[in-house]
């Protein structure tokens, strides 16, 4: 049975984990200080997804305000299922919950962004009512 959940300064390492799995580098002390830190923002949210206690999903969630129309949008800013429990509904369930928080929060629309790799992850996506729109332009800057 899938449970939803917030996150755990606890999970840390776990979530360690399943970034990783997606190629993202970050460590269990970076997780837990923006467990941390996100808890303490209503328009944040991060939630795992339990099978049989254990996790092996994460979604972190964010609300902003819109400037040049009503309301407000969310964003996943990441979404990862542990590899061998894909397809099983825990996505899905993960979805449904980032749904109502935004919801709630007043958020008249969502979005997410997927590297063009991730033919599965777009699918699924598709699949939960998520549209290709537009496109995205990235400006990095260094961390000092």
């Amino acid at each position: 049975m899938i449970n939803i959940r917030a996150a755990k300064v606890s999970d840390a390492v776990t979530i360690a984990d399943l970034l990783e799995q997606l190629g993202y580098i970050a460590s269990s002390s970076l997780v837990a200080h923006k467990i941390t830190l996100l808890a303490g923002n209503p328009s944040d949210l991060v939630l795992v997804a339990e099978d049989d206690g254990i996790v092996a999903g994460v979604i972190s969630l964010h609300v902003t305000e819109l400037f040049h129309a009503a309301g407000r949008i969310g964003r996943i800013t990441s979404l990862i299922i542990a590899s061998d429990k894909r397809g099983e509904g825990m996505g899905k369930s993960l979805i449904q919950a980032a749904d109502a928080f935004f919801i709630a929060a007043g958020c008249v629309r969502s979005e997410v962004t997927s590297g063009n790799q991730r033919s599965e992850a777009h699918a699924f996506y598709e699949s939960n009512g998520y549209l290709p729109d537009e496109r995205r332009f990235l400006k990095r800057y260094s961390q000092k």
